[in-house]
């Protein structure tokens, strides 16, 4: 199976992106990776999707500028539907992980730099996210349980 072509991904979005560097990470059950972004020169733009489970993953447009600002989309990924999500520069990116050993991989336009990450809080009422499980359920970083919450970015 032919997982990304170029061409094809130029001629349907109408864009063109070099991508720098490829991630891969593997979860259990009710982890909560985001949400994150990185700022500035370092801003990412992504084409994420899972090979092996299944994620509710989420977007939020940070873009002060944009008619969705502070808006959000919830999709689901897996390795049975095979779809792939492009999350543009600007948007903050989270994923939830509903399957054990869930991998999850990025192809990213810009380079990981840890001085540019940032990110917001996964349970923000402003956002008012709905990851489909109890809250208490959820495996959680510490530092993204510290995260700040969105209106701390405006």
């Amino acid at each position: 199976m032919e997982s990304y072509n170029k061409a094809k991904f130029e001629k349907n979005l109408g864009l063109s992106v070099d991508f720098v560097q490829d991630n891969h990470s593997v979860s259990s059950r009710n982890v909560l990776r985001g949400l994150h972004y990185q700022k500035g020169q370092w801003a990412q733009a992504k084409l994420v999707r899972v090979v092996r489970g299944r994620v509710r993953d989420i977007v939020v447009d940070l873009r002060t500028d944009s008619p969705t600002f502070g808006r959000h989309v919830a999709v689901e990924l897996s390795s049975d539907n095979s779809r792939m999500l492009w999350i543009p520069k600007g948007l903050a990116h989270g994923f939830l992980s509903l399957e054990d050993d869930t991998t999850f991989c990025y192809k990213c336009d810009a380079y990981y730099n840890p001085k540019a990450e940032a990110g917001i809080r996964f349970n923000d009422p402003d956002l008012d996210l709905d990851w489909g499980v109890p809250e208490s359920e959820i495996k959680l970083s510490p530092r993204d349980r510290a995260l700040p919450f969105f209106r701390m970015l405006k």
